[in-house]
């Protein structure tokens, strides 16, 4: 592995200039500072290198398993949470609001009421994030902020939408989905979309989706920009794939992942009599379905779960590897998938939303329909028993792809561009 100044520049188009700067701004998601936020906490980075001054909040704080880097640390600890501030500092910064900008707090109380679900708790949550909205309003007033931000599309946005409403500071927010595709009527996405200043979208099927249930109206407010990677994956020069059997997977473990596809298709691989050694990366609420599973075929010798990794840590097991696998069933577009093609080595996973816009087969990789898993067999074999040199040569289309798509400076300039002209 050799660190090369030009690498980042090969094949790249040629960034952007900077734009011009002003007051602070916010980014705000559910939970900020976890090991799995890498693409979040690299524009932000991006952003502050742009010379922004960007404050970061966070609904609530994340388990502390994803908690596992110095990195990680000192953007937790630079972050704000609002639950954690405590029912009666929630309770009275929504007396504050209602006492002092009465009409803009009466226009949220409408906009939360409306946005409830059917059934008691849907009506009572976005009266709970109506309480978070008015601590939100409050500090983004207190620190000059002119521009918020937020990171999926959930419970964070419907904050940061009534934050919104109450401060006049405008929200914009960007979508990866598949979540939010998912339920559309439940996290009202057309509202969200509406009433931003801008959306983003992280490829050009979650635009589709987003301007499938927004109104046409809505539609010119919606925007591709692509998750990037920063110059630790960029400016690397990588080695030639190495000769082994081993392929890594790295995810959160949940159901929409694909472990269990994974799982059969090793038993498949082993039951030929094929070598192959798997190193999942990740954690998740489903690992003890999946420990369960490898237990109960007997592919402790195959499949290892190793749990969150630095980001370092996940990039040598990356170039110590074959390739990687991630056979999801539904996504937006993973980051994973773009930090081993920026490293070199070849990729295998579905026709899934935004992923062919990543994966071109014979070219950079192997897609597979989700859950097959004869045919995900087919692919690990390939990959298995292609020649490495014919590997490597996949690896670096594969690198082609991610430093023309996916460069962390030039997404953020584009960020910025959108942030300026909505002011």
């Amino acid at each position: 592995m050799r660190a090369s100044s030009e690498a980042v520049n090969e094949s790249a188009p040629a960034r952007p200039a900077a734009p011009s700067l002003g007051a602070p701004i916010a980014y705000l998601t559910s939970q900020y500072g976890r090991a799995s936020d890498t693409f979040i906490r690299g524009e932000v980075e991006q952003l502050r290198r742009l010379g922004y001054v960007v404050h970061t909040f966070s609904i609530r704080p994340p388990p502390k398993t994803e908690i596992t880097s110095d990195i990680v640390r000192r953007e937790r600890a630079a972050t704000e949470d609002l639950v954690t501030a405590g029912a009666l500092r929630l309770l009275w910064s929504t007396l504050v609001i209602a006492l002092t900008r009465p009409v803009r707090f009466l226009n949220a109380l409408a906009l939360s009421l409306r946005i409830g679900s059917p059934g008691i708790k849907a009506r009572l949550l976005p009266l709970i994030y109506l309480m978070e909205a008015c601590l939100l309003a409050r500090r983004l007033r207190a620190k000059g902020i002119r521009h918020l931000h937020n990171h999926i599309g959930r419970n964070s946005a419907a904050v940061a939408m009534l934050a919104s409403v109450i401060s006049g500071v405008p929200y914009s927010m960007t979508v990866h989905g598949p979540t939010e595709f998912d339920m559309p009527g439940t996290l009202a996405l057309h509202e969200k979309v509406s009433r931003s200043a801008f959306t983003i979208a992280v490829g050009h099927f979650g635009k589709s989706q987003l301007m499938r249930w927004s109104p046409q109206s809505a539609w010119s407010k919606i925007h591709v920009v692509r998750c990037g990677l920063n110059e630790e994956f960029l400016s690397i020069e990588p080695d030639p794939v190495p000769d082994n059997r081993r392929v890594v997977m790295i995810g959160r473990i949940v159901e929409q992942k694909g472990h269990l596809v994974l799982i059969e298709a090793v038993r498949k691989l082993i039951a030929e009599g094929i070598e192959i050694e798997v190193q999942i990366i990740g954690q998740g609420p489903l690992r003890g379905v999946v420990e369960a599973a490898i237990a109960k075929h007997r592919l402790g010798d195959s499949i290892k779960l190793l749990g969150w990794k630095t980001s370092p840590e996940i990039r040598q097991l990356i170039l110590e590897s074959r390739g990687m696998v991630l056979p999801s069933f539904a996504e937006g577009l993973p980051v994973a998938l773009m930090e081993a093609m920026a490293l070199g080595r070849p990729v295998i996973s579905t026709h899934v939303a935004s992923i062919p816009e990543l994966i071109e087969p014979g070219v950079n990789g192997w897609l597979v329909p989700p859950g097959a898993i004869d045919e995900l067999a087919a692919a690990l074999k390939q990959m298995l028993t292609t020649p490495v040199q014919k590997l490597t040569q996949l690896g670096r289309a594969g690198r082609t792809r991610v430093l023309q798509q996916h460069d962390a400076a030039r997404e953020a300039a584009k960020i910025a561009r959108l942030i300026e002209g909505h002011q």
